[in-house]
Order: structure tokens, then sequence, then C-alpha cells
């Protein structure tokens, strides 16, 4: 008898650089097929005090996995974020049991804004905004737009009403909804 694996489709997180801030938000569904098994999941994460943000699409497990070698990266190359997320991408496409892992990650330290996947990249954007999960290009859309209409807007606001207007459309996102910025 085939197992058939289910489908999770678990998030959508908005990384924004703006105006010499930085934020990350996301949303808080977690899905299985078109099952809603959890609305408040908390899928961004403070690194080096506060220091740098992270978000992930994908897996928890997977993603949370990255994270702990991603941290041990950043201590290993001084918390250069470009340095630790190249590395970070090298290890992941080279370590077998790494290469299974199904997760996007979105990362900032205030400078810069990546988002680094297990393909092998390491992109930072020119607009500086990325947007990674179910609804991230809803989000993304969301956040130029916003940012066009009132270039003003603080990072975290822009992230926010993004990811409020990517709720409105992708039913794989919620508007349970958190906000970190770098501190």
């Amino acid at each position: 008898m085939e197992r058939k694996m289910q489908k999770t489709r678990s998030t959508t997180i908005i990384a924004v650089l703006h105006n010499g801030k930085a934020a990350i938000a996301g949303d808080g569904q977690v899905s299985v097929e078109d099952t809603i098994i959890k609305r408040t999941a908390m899928k961004i994460r403070t690194i080096n005090d506060g220091k740098i943000l992270a978000g992930y699409a994908g897996t928890a497990g997977d993603a949370l996995a990255l994270f702990e070698i991603f941290e041990k990266k950043l201590g290993e190359y001084s918390n250069d974020l470009q340095r630790a997320s190249v590395e970070l991408v090298k290890e992941w496409r080279t370590d077998k049991a790494l290469q299974t892992l199904e997760a996007l990650i979105a990362v900032t330290d205030g400078k810069h804004v990546l988002l680094i996947s297990g393909n092998g990249d390491v992109v930072e954007p020119d607009d500086g905004i990325v947007a990674i999960g179910s609804g991230g290009v809803y989000a993304l859309a969301a956040a130029r737009a916003i940012i066009w209409a009132n270039p003003k807007l603080t990072a975290d606001k822009i992230a926010r009403r993004a990811l409020e207007i990517a709720a409105d459309i992708c039913v794989y996102t919620n508007n349970h909804i958190s906000v970190e910025t770098i501190k």
C-alpha cells in the first residue's frame, strides 16, 4: 500500500528594509491539505539579541533545524549576515541529511535583507523586500504598492499592512500577524 504525503502549506513571511529600518512579519496559519490545524504559529525568530531577524516558510521542524545551523554560522563569521548565509547554503547543499530539508528563510540585520533557500540561493533583492510562503507574491506586490503610495511609512507598518492584504487573498494566510523589528 502506497502512503501519500500530506502537503503542508504553512505561512506567509515578509521582510522589509525601508528608510534604514527593518521588520519581518509573519502570519500564524498552518494548514495540512485543506484543513487549518493552527492559527497562532510563530514563524519569526530574533537572533543575536535582536540584531538579526529571521522568518521561515515551509516545514517547521526543517526550518528550526536550519535556524540552529544559521546561528552557529553567524557565530563562526562574526555575525556577518551575508557570509553566514552563504556558508549555511553551502552546508545545506552538500550535507546529505540537510538536502532533504524543505524550507525557505528570510533574514535581515537592518542593513541587508536576504532570501535563503536549499536550492543554493542567497538573494538580496534590489528593493529591500523579500516575501516567501503561500501568500508571498501577494505580500510582495502589496508592500511595493504601499511604499509607492506612502514612502514615509515605517518598515513595520509596511510589513503588517502587506500581510493583512495577503491574508485577504491567500487561503493559506491568516490575519494573526506577528511583527518583529531590529532593535
